[in-house]
């Protein structure tokens, strides 16, 4: 089995001096993306000769892309010659592969706990998983897929002139060569014009990492005034952990080329770690098109573990309750690929009608209201306190990224007491127009008064004007119109409308 490199080649003149050494890494910094991949920084002290020096490297993620790899010297007197990136350490899965035609030992122990050794045939290995063998072979992937030994997973191996699809015991290999590795490493050829002492700085971008804002927010009993926390939480399943590590955030839709060969599974598992409250403040500014967040103090970061700290928490935020009634009930993607025409000229498209009643919170993202702090995208929840003091979950939905002095609009539901109908009560189309009418109902079953926003799409033409209606509705946008409906408890009202389309 040949593992697979990456080398990029640069020219130099200088005369050779070989020098192997190995590498410390410390001080390491992150900037987490919530797209799946962060960038690593840090200082690496290695011993640097006048001239060129080797060095392994094998302080590094298990998914490093090597293509982005930058070491630098302060002074910039240092060019890097060669630069080999190579990730297939040693494993049981690796050396059944590299011992695949050959006879190996195996330990069988039986029933009785003895144990004895047979000796077997490696006919063919166990092969990876999708995602790492991709990560591996890359190319060869596919061809291993022709073959049909990418996705087979059962090892065959020759006992005695007889074939199993198992292995019949613990594998026992021979020592490591020296070409086998124990982690992901980088060798690197460096070239100088002088000894370097000081640190020099590495940074890389590397998949398996994730990042996410988690929104809680608890109303009273009674009342619209709410306490808002935020949370982020931070995942490396990175293969590497990192300690004491200067951690930022990155807030935004970043453009990043996604490798279609390389796809890192998404590992569901408990929380290792819930921090409490920061004793700082996480602080947040304005990056270029982005928003950067900043932990308050260095933390670890350790492979395998979910972390969490609290990034924001407000009290006394207003927060209003808004009832959506929008009666259409269309399956667009029945739909999908009709053009305009085809939908002015279907008389059933529309008719079809929703009974929900809709269910918004919403608030403003000022200073006034105790916020004004950019809001990353994230999962929002709803919780309001019981007359026992306790708190019930009442609903929950994603925001996007949020910018400071907007209304957040968050819609939590259906409401159980509040029911609309929307019914069709005159069609009519000649020559060049569509006449239509309506007649929408709403009711509340409610103990309290409550306004529901009604909302009507006007779908069947850009062009259109209303020829009757009950009450005065206000024009949304080029196609929506509204009314506010007031209700008091047990009430219901009657909405009627004719709109008319030409072309």
């Amino acid at each position: 089995m040949t593992a697979k490199r990456r080398i990029t080649w640069f020219s130099c003149s200088f005369l050779l001096f070989m020098l192997a050494g190995s590498a410390v890494a410390e001080e390491p910094s992150l900037t987490l993306y919530n797209q799946q991949f962060a960038v690593v920084r840090e200082q690496i002290k290695l011993p640097v000769a006048k001239g060129i020096t080797s060095l392994v490297f094998d302080g590094i993620t298990a998914h490093l892309e090597p293509e982005s790899v930058l070491l630098r010297e302060p002074t910039g007197t240092l060019r890097v010659l060669e630069q080999n990136y190579r990730n297939d350490p040693a494993s049981e899965a690796l050396l059944l592969q590299h011992f695949e035609g050959r006879v190996i030992e195996f330990e069988v122990t039986a029933p009785t706990g003895e144990k004895s050794i047979v000796q077997g045939k490696i006919i063919r290995a166990p092969y990876l998983s999708n995602a790492k063998a991709r990560l591996l072979y890359g190319p060869q992937y596919q061809y291993m897929q022709y073959q049909g030994r990418a996705n087979n997973n059962s090892p065959i191996i020759e006992v005695d002139g007889k074939l199993r699809f198992s292995l019949p015991g613990q594998p026992v290999f021979p020592a490591l060569s020296d070409e086998s590795i124990l982690k992901p490493q980088l060798h690197w050829k460096l070239v100088s014009d002088r000894k370097i002492e000081t640190p020099l700085e590495l940074s890389y971008i590397s998949g398996g990492f994730n990042w996410s804002a988690d929104y809680n927010l608890v109303l009273p009993e009674k009342g619209n005034i709410l306490t808002l926390t935020g949370w982020v939480t931070m995942d490396n399943q990175s293969g590497r952990s990192f300690k004491d590590a200067v951690i930022k955030l990155m807030a935004g839709d970043v453009k990043k080329i996604q490798d279609q060969g390389i796809n890192i599974p998404r590992i569901s598992y408990a929380p290792a770690m819930l921090g409490g409250s920061s004793l700082a403040p996480v602080t947040e500014k304005t990056f270029d098109e982005y928003h950067l967040y900043s932990l308050p103090r260095k933390t670890d970061l350790l492979d395998g573990e979910t972390k969490q700290v609290e990034f924001i928490n407000a009290d006394g935020v207003k927060s209003s309750l808004v009832y959506i009634y929008n009666g259409a009930k269309i399956n667009w993607n029945r739909y999908r690929g009709w053009s305009l025409d085809s939908i002015r000229d279907n008389q059933s498209f529309g008719i079809q009608a929703n009974k929900k009643v809709w269910v918004y919170r919403e608030f403003e993202n000022t200073k006034e209201n105790n916020l004004g702090i950019p809001l990353p995208k994230g999962r929002i929840r709803f919780y309001r306190q019981d007359s026992d003091k306790q708190l019930e979950f009442i609903g929950e939905n994603e925001i996007d990224h949020s910018p400071a002095r907007e209304k957040v609009k968050v819609y939590t539901g259906d409401a159980f007491d509040l029911v609309g109908d929307r019914q069709r009560t005159d069609y009519k189309q000649e020559n060049h127009t569509l006449t239509e009418s309506f007649k929408i109902t709403v009711r509340n079953r409610k103990k309290e008064a409550v306004e529901i926003r009604v909302v009507e799409t006007l779908y069947r033409w850009p062009s259109w004007e209303i020829l009757a209606q009950k009450f005065p509705s206000r024009k949304v946008d080029s196609n929506t119109i509204e009314w506010l409906v007031k209700l008091e408890p047990d009430a219901e009202e009657v909405i009627t409308y004719t709109v008319r389309y030409s072309w």
